[in-house]
């Protein structure tokens, strides 16, 4: 196999579905889905996702940029691999999702919605990790970084979300994310069903949903604005040594959910309305019949806020900076 993406995208099974080279041997496992295992010994195991969403097309190329010389045998491989390709129907149609947001659906919730296609690729995409991980020795390191790019602009152009984690994140992994270029990182408080959150919560991975610039069709990105952490991938996948940090990335947590539950929904927000805009004390946000959402602290700022999700799902978060947050959050 040469060429990971376009193989996905033809929607056919490959006339080969294993092989190896100099540095390694992979493994197709099913559309989209492919694991790669370095002859030299690892303590890595590292899972990298893109296209959960198909109208995020960038981090779907860079993705690909990195795996191809490493199947043609250029490259080393350093860690064990599990690359996923979340959403091929999307991907195909150029559209966020078929018929849902399939991250909405993991650690189970794709139960509530089993007629659809992304439930069961969710399924699918839960199987993958649980097995990939469960071939592997207890020992070995375990991370996810689920590469986006968001739907609006943004004050910080690359950032990051942690899922809920009752463990203390690892240095070496904090490290990596801000040497990737991310200029933020938000943390939730509460579980959710992102992709990263069923990692973290269910195999103990030290996981990221990677937001990192807008979403573009295919073919119009500039990939050059992804230089940081393509470099930071590649150090990662090839064995090289870790570009220097730029800057560390400002921390936020956050604060509440809009959720969206019907056609009264209304966001208080214009479509040019960016993520991490700032909004002070008392502002109202959204409203649905007798429901109000306010600004509680001194100063919240606003994430992924879109009034058109489908019933009961996030229409935005609102986050407080860790500078700000000890007294925030405890009013």
């Amino acid at each position: 196999m040469q060429d990971f993406l376009q193989q996905t995208l033809s929607g056919r099974v490959p006339l080969e579905r294993q092989g190896q080279n100099a540095h390694l041997s992979w493994q197709w496992l099913d559309e989209g889905i492919l694991s790669l295992t370095p002859h030299t010994p690892t303590s890595q195991a590292l899972v990298l996702s893109a296209g959960i969403h198909g109208n995020e097309t960038a981090p779907v190329e860079i993705l690909n940029l990195l795996l191809t010389p490493l199947l043609r045998g250029e490259k080393p491989l350093a860690v064990r691999l599990l690359v996923l390709l979340g959403n091929p129907q999307a991907l195909r149609s150029g559209k966020r999702y078929q018929q849902y947001d399939i991250n909405r659906l993991f650690g189970g919730r794709w139960q509530q919605v089993s007629d659809v296609a992304e439930a069961r690729r969710a399924l699918r995409l839960e199987q993958a990790l649980e097995t990939f991980w469960h071939t592997c020795l207890t020992t070995e390191t375990r991370w996810h970084l689920d590469l986006h790019t968001a739907i609006r602009g943004s004050y910080h152009t690359r950032f990051g979300v942690m899922p809920l984690n009752q463990r203390p994140w690892p240095q070496d992994f904090m490290h990596w994310l801000a040497v990737a270029g991310l200029e933020a990182l938000v943390f939730h408080r509460s579980p959710g069903g992102t992709f990263t959150h069923f990692s973290c919560e269910h195999y103990a991975a030290a996981s990221c949903t990677l937001e990192l610039g807008k979403a573009l069709p295919f073919g119009e990105n500039d990939l050059t604005q992804f230089s940081a952490a393509y470099q930071a991938l590649a150090a990662l996948l090839y064995g090289g040594a870790l570009p220097e940090v730029q800057a560390q990335p400002r921390h936020y947590q956050v604060a509440q959910q809009i959720t969206r539950h019907g056609e009264d929904f209304v966001l208080h927000m214009g479509a040019e309305t960016l993520n991490f805009t700032a909004f002070p004390q008392g502002t109202l946000l959204a409203e649905e019949g007798d429901t109000r959402y306010y600004v509680q602290q001194a100063r919240e700022y606003v994430l992924f806020p879109n009034p058109n999700v489908a019933a009961g799902l996030r229409a935005g978060l609102m986050l407080v900076e860790e500078n700000e947050q000890t007294q925030a959050l405890t009013l």
